[in-house]
């Protein structure tokens, strides 16, 4: 047992996913694809996409929303996690990576669960809000610039039912956010939403350290 979590040497990493990680081969084949793009880093980890999904299916969600798409691992996991029924609004403003999104897509079978759209993912929330989805997703994925991370995370809590999930990226920023006198956009950002959930009352707050930090906020009413 222990009191606190525990670091994870690169051995003990390894073990980890020796022992828990069932991913399936599409996924280890996009994730292998994407290894060689110069931008590689923004991939979410193995172990966490499964976690993302374990949530998905433990909620049985199957209306729901990402904010960045890059190569498609995320949404990847969501789609083979949710129902037949179930659907993903995935935002993305770069088509060269959104590219091989559709196309693992497509080869797994999900694509007609995928709603792919080519724009800011603002403008996109702000239009699903304008036409009467406040209040209707299960569950919300924000992973895209990090300068807007407190405005997703405002207008994800309209979209996101009560009792629904809103899971946030990269919020250790690489420890980053460790440094008090840190002066770019992207840092202060997730300092300022960090500060900002802890004392929010609307949700019940948990930060897993898995992958880059990842935040789970769930909506209360």
């Amino acid at each position: 047992m222990s009191n606190r979590t525990l670091f994870l040497t690169e051995e003990l990493y390894q073990y980890m996913l020796s022992s828990s990680l069932r991913e399936p081969e599409i996924l280890r084949k996009l994730r292998e694809e994407t290894s060689h793009d110069h931008m590689a880093h923004m991939q979410i980890s193995p172990e966490q996409g499964q976690f993302m999904a374990f949530l998905v299916k433990l909620m049985g969600a199957t209306k729901t929303f990402e904010a960045g798409v890059y190569t498609g691992y995320s949404s990847l996991c969501i789609a083979l996690a949710i129902p037949p029924r179930g659907r993903i609004i995935a935002c993305d403003i770069n088509t060269e990576w959104t590219s091989v999104a559709r196309r693992y897509w497509q080869e797994a079978g999900v694509s007609e669960k995928v709603s792919l759209y080519l724009a800011p993912a603002l403008e996109i929330m702000d239009k699903l809000l304008a036409e009467n989805h406040a209040g209707t997703f299960d569950f919300i994925f924000i992973d895209a610039d990090k300068e807007h991370y407190l405005t997703y995370y405002e207008r994800a809590l309209e979209m996101v039912r009560p009792g629904g999930l809103i899971v946030i990226d990269n919020v250790f920023w690489s420890g980053n956010v460790l440094n008090p006198h840190a002066t770019d956009k992207s840092t202060v950002a997730i300092q300022t939403l960090n500060k900002k959930l802890l004392h929010d009352k609307r949700i019940l707050l948990s930060l897993i350290p898995i992958g880059d930090g990842l935040t789970l906020a769930l909506k209360l009413h």
